[in-house]
């Protein structure tokens, strides 16, 4: 299953409990789904780049959420009635790509890394090293010049 992430941006005034309501919504939605929430984030009130207009007015801030699932790829089908929910301003579904989770991830190689495969070397060249004696050359530690140049 493909993971996915379900960004959830509210009404400023949505109290918790029906934001925690409608999360909880979806989440028995995945669920049903045999799917799995991994992960769950609330980044609190937002200010938004421009107002969205909805029939109870303007709004200029938002409480935005995200879900993380891992669920099946006719998911986004499935929440379209995400689009009647009053309490919603926007949400959007994003697909994670080019990942591998569970069992697509060790039958690849058999979960093993062979570490003598990896290129063997210093972060740093050898050669560099004595570029750094030339410093001592700026300065003159003689006291009679007043340790000027």
């Amino acid at each position: 299953m493909p993971l996915y992430d379900c960004m959830l941006l509210l009404k400023p005034h949505v109290k918790k409990e029906a934001i925690m309501d409608l999360v909880s919504r979806v989440g028995r939605h995945v669920y049903s789904r045999n799917g799995v929430l991994t992960e769950l984030k609330s980044f609190g009130t937002i200010q938004l780049g421009y107002g969205i207009k909805k029939l109870s007015g303007r709004y200029y801030q938002g409480q935005l959420m995200q879900m993380t699932m891992m669920a099946t790829p006719n998911i986004n089908k499935e929440l379209h009635y995400l689009n009647k929910e009053d309490r919603l301003l926007r949400w959007l579904l994003v697909k994670h790509r080019d990942t591998k989770y569970g069992l697509e991830f060790l039958n690849e190689d058999d979960g093993q890394l062979d570490l003598s495969q990896l290129p063997r070397g210093n972060l740093y060249d050898d050669e560099d090293e004595d570029d750094d004696d030339d410093d001592d050359d700026e300065y003159d530690e003689n006291p009679e010049n007043g340790g000027e140049h």
